[in-house]
């Protein structure tokens, strides 16, 4: 079938529904001569008529009242789609699949789920823990949350959280064995609880920063982790220092169940960000998500 069929079956149905070529002819938009001139052209593609004409009334053919009764249900179900199409758009609903680091999820996106999915109970999130980096667009993904300095230049990026440090720590029993270190050259006298992520292609090495100049450790210990959360455990333990995200830590330091060195060398970095390929035509559920996200100062 070719896709002019589409539209010239569709200007039949309207005919054989309003038994007028006037009325049809409003309904779709058109002049009465097109609409007639279409039919004709339909006809005689294939080869058969459809409808009868008289000067008061149009009637379908045996033909033409088959092909309606055929096609009549099959374009309800194809404009009950569009419609539903136009709710996804319009009212806040529908799934949206997001790629997430297991820090980011905790600290930012499933506080601003637990607001935003109880006032729209259509609205559907899959959200998918990963520590790699992800191409969003070949995994089908509606959008990711990474570090701003990890995001690409050719996404958008928006703000979801503020700027972040790292905190070196290490359980006061621990640090009772073991000299405090001053600076991050002393990490190698040191058990250090290790933490493999793909993102940086195996151990992650330390990044300090004092005074302008960056320092980059890579340390060693008996235990490595591929996610951050245990590593926190371990540290309570007093298995060694942990090198691990500020407020994962605070409560702990807090409760003097973790001691706090080297602060001097962390300095705050870019937060997290939500990013995305493109603003076209975003569902109302997406727009609903990114500003529950939008991190305000």
């Amino acid at each position: 079938m070719r896709r002019e069929d589409l539209g010239d079956l569709l200007s039949f149905l309207t005919v054989a529904e309003e038994r007028s070529f006037t009325r049809a002819a409003a309904r779709l938009g058109t002049s009465q001569s097109a609409l007639s001139h279409t039919i004709r052209k339909l006809e005689e593609r294939l080869g058969i008529r459809l409808l009868t004409r008289t000067t008061r009334s149009v009637a379908t053919t045996e033909a033409g009242e088959r092909l309606f009764r055929e096609l009549n249900p099959k374009f309800g179900e194809i404009d009950s789609e569009l419609n539903a199409l136009g709710d996804l758009r319009d009212k806040p609903g529908g799934t949206i699949r997001i790629t997430s680091s297991e820090h980011a999820a905790n600290a930012i996106l499933l506080p601003a789920l637990g607001k935003l999915l109880p006032k729209y109970p259509d609205i559907h999130v899959e959200v998918v823990i990963e520590f790699g980096l992800t191409d969003i667009v070949a995994e089908r993904y509606d959008a990711g949350i990474r570090l701003g300095e990890q995001v690409d230049k050719d996404m958008i990026a928006v703000r979801i959280g503020p700027d972040l440090r790292m905190a070196a720590v290490a359980a006061p029993a621990y640090l009772t064995k073991s000299s405090r270190p001053k600076n991050p050259q002393d990490l190698t006298g040191h058990n250090c609880i290790n933490v493999r992520l793909p993102t940086y292609g195996g151990l992650y090495a330390w990044e300090f920063e004092k005074d302008g100049r960056e320092l980059r450790a890579r340390v060693e210990g008996q235990i490595v982790f591929n996610s951050p959360g245990p590593a926190v455990a371990a540290a309570i333990c007093g298995l060694g220092i942990a090198y691990l995200p500020e407020d994962m830590v605070k409560p702990h330091i807090a409760a003097k169940r973790l001691v706090r060195v080297l602060g001097d060398w962390c300095p705050p970095f870019a937060g997290y960000h939500l990013y995305y390929p493109s603003r076209r035509q975003p569902s109302a559920a997406f727009t609903l998500l990114v500003e529950a996200l939008r991190h305000r100062v």
